[in-house]
């Protein structure tokens, strides 16, 4: 039988949220860092090693004292976790260690997103997969879709790509499983698996969007993930970016979903039929009509950033999604865009683009039960 996670007083719980983020540590740096006497810090490492969720690797000189200190890791083997990524279509699945480091990947199909069929496609995932990993103690599931807590449970109250309403999709993992359950819409889970352990660790703030079928945006703030009051923080899609342009499908004329979108491009360009991936081909070698749709799509992204960083003022914008190419396209024209719309504001912004694996964005599922289970 699994064991289940232990329940942490908040010494404990923090100083392992330190040593997660930050990496080796030494037992006076986790002192300083969260402001605990010696005697706390012992009380809260003798229950984190009891429990098997660091390890002691030695011991170094560090800070102005001179005298060597211990250090601490977390550990590796002992607590698992997994992270499953829904699409309309496909199921990613990442088992990772304690330390976010990814141990096995699986994908699958999707013959039906009703809600009773994936939670029994997830828990014969999780059978397939406990057979290599038996310490498998939670799962994090990222969705598209907006996901609330109500009366303290986690519900899905709409998911378009999937046809959910009002869905208590952890609990019905749980029942069936009986290991916790986690569920969040799967940008804010990115955006909290790039703050621990991505492009934003250590930085207080950041921003995540990502481009492809669709638009989305993460917020780290005060170094917390920020969800909204409705589950519903990052809807940037109809935001207005040119003045006038192509209706967007729902009366918008100039909004984000007017230019930005995969399938958007491909419209704009002419070449409806053909895939996202060939009229970046077309683009790349020359193609003036998919030149165009580019072009205006980064205007569009650089405008989205400049808003980002106007309501934000964030570390750094991090950008991902598989609809990436349109930076790479049409970088020049981002960068002039985004400078445009960002006066007055002067402040250097850093722009951090991330290659788009799908396996992240389940690592990002993993990541996520590690940060309920540690209170986040």
């Amino acid at each position: 039988m699994t064991e289940a996670w232990p329940a942490l007083p908040d010494g404990s719980r923090l100083a392992l949220r330190e040593i997660l983020i930050h990496g080796v540590l030494s037992r006076a740096e986790i002192a300083r860092s969260l402001g605990l006497s010696r005697a706390s810090l012992t009380r809260a490492m003798r229950i984190l090693v009891a429990h098997r969720l660091v390890v002691e690797v030695g011991t170094d000189v560090r800070g102005a004292t001179g005298r060597p200190s211990e250090l601490l890791q977390v550990s590796s083997g002992q607590w698992e976790f997994l992270g499953i990524k829904l699409t309309k279509d496909r199921l990613y699945a990442a088992v990772t260690d304690l330390g976010g480091r990814v141990l096995a990947l699986h994908e699958e199909g999707i013959d039906d997103t009703a809600a009773e069929s994936l939670a029994e496609q997830i828990t014969a995932v999780l059978g397939r997969l406990r057979a290599a990993h038996p310490a498998i103690c939670a799962i994090g599931v990222s969705l598209p879709g907006d996901v609330m807590v109500r009366a303290g449970e986690s519900v899905v109250a709409a998911s378009v790509f999937l046809g959910w309403h009002e869905v208590p999709f952890a609990r019905m993992l749980e029942e069936r499983t009986g290991i916790a359950t986690f569920t969040a819409n799967d940008v804010h889970a990115l955006t909290a698996k790039e703050h621990w352990f991505g492009a934003g660790a250590g930085r207080g703030s950041m921003v995540l969007v990502t481009v492809g079928e669709g638009l989305g945006l993460g917020l780290i703030a005060n170094g917390q993930v920020s969800t909204g009051e409705h589950g519903r923080l990052g809807r940037i899609g109809h935001l207005p970016v040119l003045g006038g342009g192509p209706d967007c499908g729902l009366g918008h004329a100039g909004c984000a979903s007017s230019y930005l979108p995969s399938p958007v491009i491909v419209r704009n360009a002419g070449h409806e039929g053909k895939t996202y991936d060939q009229v970046v081909e077309l683009a790349r070698d020359g193609d003036e009509a998919a030149l165009a749709a580019f072009e205006d799509a980064g205007r569009a992204l650089g405008v989205l950033l400049a808003t980002a960083v106007h309501i934000a003022d964030p570390a750094a914008i991090v950008l991902t999604g598989d609809g990436l190419p349109v930076y790479d396209l049409a970088r020049a024209t981002v960068d002039e865009s985004m400078r445009a719309a960002l006066a007055p504001y002067t402040e250097p912004v850093t722009v951090e683009v991330q290659p788009f694996e799908f396996s992240e964005w389940a690592r990002a599922g993993a990541v996520l039960a590690i940060r309920r289970l540690l209170g986040e």
